[in-house]
């Protein structure tokens, strides 16, 4: 049975990590992000804050959202979740 699903509160800040080459095109391990928002405008805000370096990496990467593998890129982020930006990893 899966865990309920956190609630939508625009107030609530997201935790973003990046992993590998998002690491390095972010310059940084992780931020926070304000939350109410779906992974689509995320990444729109995302490569803003951090330019085109970034914004190619996030065209190519998968995300998880608190762990989970996200499939809906238009569905709202759950108030503090943790998204991981994952780019692809070489030889896999």
């Amino acid at each position: 049975m899966a865990a309920p699903a956190r609630p939508v509160d625009a107030g609530a800040r997201l935790t973003v990590r990046y992993f590998a080459g998002a690491r390095a095109a972010a310059g940084r391990p992780e931020e926070t992000a304000p939350g109410g928002s779906c992974l689509d405008e995320l990444v729109v805000e995302l490569a803003e804050r951090h330019g085109e370096r970034l914004a190619a990496v996030l065209r190519v990467a998968s995300f998880l959202v608190d762990g989970v593998t996200c499939h809906d890129r238009r569905a709202p982020l759950p108030a503090g979740a943790t998204i991981d930006v994952l780019p692809p990893f070489a030889g896999g």
